[in-house]
């Protein structure tokens, strides 16, 4: 009985550790939300440490191409729209294709904050792993990268095609602003 109690009491320091690390964590995260540039900037530092991390052991093939897999997956999420126009025609609804249809805003499948998110913590992770030897499976590195290249052009055309089929375009570039028509009146004469 005596050893439960003294678990409890050593776990509960631990915990509490874990919930403020936690809340802080998410406190800093929150505050990273609008600085889209810096986030970004922060992921491209911690890419080119993992490349050359793999570049300077010469190894490590095999989570460079499940990262690179993975990678993929996201940016696949992240160029889809949340509801599928494949998927609505056979309900029936589907995005607007005529200047009479209702207009339906671009939802993605997956945000850009979670999309940034799961690719830093899937470079940290790659990067941890390759501190593990028995990770360096022996393989053909040009192999895996062709099988890759192919693997991404083929999703992406797939991708792109759907664009075209349903007429989305998962960027924009700014707020659109509208000038309005000008007047006749406003040619620079002025009757009196």
């Amino acid at each position: 009985m005596e050893g439960q109690g003294t678990d409890s009491a050593s776990a509960a320091p631990l915990a509490n550790w874990r919930n403020d690390f936690s809340k802080k964590f998410q406190y800093y995260l929150d505050r990273s939300t609008p600085h889209l540039l810096h986030r970004w900037l922060g992921t491209l530092a911690v890419a080119m440490v993992y490349v050359l991390r793999v570049y300077s052991v010469q190894g490590f093939y095999v989570i460079s191409y499940g990262l690179g897999i993975y990678v993929l997956n996201l940016l696949i999420g992240f160029l889809s729209p949340k509801e599928d126009p494949e998927l609505e025609v056979l309900d029936g609804a589907s995005l607007p294709m005529k200047g009479s249809d209702e207009f339906k805003p671009f939802i993605r499948r997956l945000p850009e904050f979670r999309f940034w998110y799961s690719i830093t913590k899937a470079f940290i992770v790659a990067f941890v792993l390759t501190f593990f030897s028995m990770l360096d499976v022996p393989v053909f590195w040009p192999i895996l990268l062709c099988y890759w290249g192919v693997l991404f052009v083929l999703t992406m055309k797939r991708q792109i095609l759907h664009m075209i089929k349903y007429k989305y375009v998962p960027f924009t570039i700014g707020k659109q602003r509208y000038t309005g028509k000008k007047s006749a009146g406003s040619s620079g004469s002025r009757r009196d």
